[in-house]
């Protein structure tokens, strides 16, 4: 569960989302409101996002004395302010009263007040190193762009390609030729392979895809990075679910690989992805995790071990599974 919360929490948080939007609620506000109601708080009553009661931040603060509580509660207020794809001025300026009544002042926050005053170079800068801190577990000392694409010239891997394209021998249902079918669907090269994005990324990414089961168009990968910031605990919010929403809903660019464009948030798919990350027992972006020991076992096996909540086509990227997810019978 992302966040444990009473029912009271609950709607005291519910409140201050609402806060955070200036006048009316657009559609998409209120389908984040109704979306967490029912998959974040799992409320079962009737709820109307459009009665919840006006809240200060130090009311909201009274209520929450826990930190974990407390920061989830500023990184839900951070998907609110950006949740109709604008920058809005009057709705960082919210976040951050919030936040700062809340005492959190994680990286996300930076980068939200830092976006509020489009101050780009910098966010994109943050972000680019927040990302690559959560998959390598520390520093880079490169541009995103640049470490994404070593293998261009004369630093080709073709041993690394032909180990991946063995994945294709290997039983229909398992899950390394899931992850080759995966490649294979969408055209992509092999990590090795001049045109391929650095295995470091791409083995842990990919293989989240084919466990989640969300495909490779915008809304896909935002949801799937939504996914990922559930089951892997370094910088969430600003490594995973702040760059997918800038950058695939707002149209901001922050990595000139994955481009950008408008309109991808679904704000309950969305929060579907990020509960179903959070069921998830096994993290695959953790170091200790070797894809080459679970490669040759049943996917659908490894989705049960490790505790992935199957996905509903209703929940998917574009209300269908791809052919790769539904395993064989």
């Amino acid at each position: 569960m992302l966040i444990h919360a009473t029912p009271a929490q609950a709607l005291f948080i519910l409140r201050a989302m609402r806060a955070v939007v200036a006048g009316r609620l657009t559609d998409a506000d209120r389908a984040a409101l109704l979306g967490a109601h029912a998959y974040v708080f799992r409320g079962t009553e009737p709820f109307d996002p459009d009665a919840l009661a006006p809240i200060e931040p130090t009311d909201l603060a009274a209520v929450l004395p826990d930190p974990d509580q407390r920061d989830h509660t500023a990184q839900f207020l951070t998907v609110m302010a950006l949740v109709d794809g604008t920058v809005d001025d009057v709705r960082i300026a919210r976040v951050l009263a919030f936040a700062d009544a809340l005492d959190v002042h994680a990286d996300y926050v930076r980068e939200l007040g830092a976006l509020g005053k489009r101050q780009l170079d910098w966010v994109r800068a943050d972000i680019q190193r927040q990302n690559l801190r959560s998959v390598t577990g520390r520093d880079v000392d490169l541009d995103e762009d640049t470490w994404l694409l070593p293998y261009q010239g004369t630093n080709a891997d073709p041993a690394l390609v032909a180990r991946y394209q063995a994945l294709g021998t290997l039983p229909a249902g398992s899950f390394g030729r899931a992850f080759f079918d995966f490649y294979v669907a969408y055209g992509f090269s092999f990590p090795g392979d001049p045109r391929s994005v650095n295995e470091a990324f791409a083995r842990p990414h990919d293989s989240t895809h084919v466990l989640s089961g969300y495909d490779t168009t915008p809304r896909g990968e935002l949801l799937v990075s939504t996914f990922t910031a559930g089951m892997h605990p370094q910088q969430p919010m600003s490594g995973h679910i702040l760059p997918v929403i800038l950058s695939w809903h707002c149209g901001i660019e922050l990595v000139k690989l994955a481009g950008a464009t408008t309109g991808k948030l679904d704000p309950r798919k969305f929060w579907v992805a990020w509960e179903r990350g959070t069921d998830v027992t096994t993290d695959v972006f953790a170091a200790g995790w070797d894809f080459w020991d679970v490669a040759s076992e049943p996917v659908a096996r490894w989705r049960t071990r490790y505790g992935v909540p199957p996905l509903d086509p209703n929940d998917a990227a574009h209300d269908t599974v791809p052919a790769w997810y539904r395993p064989v019978q």
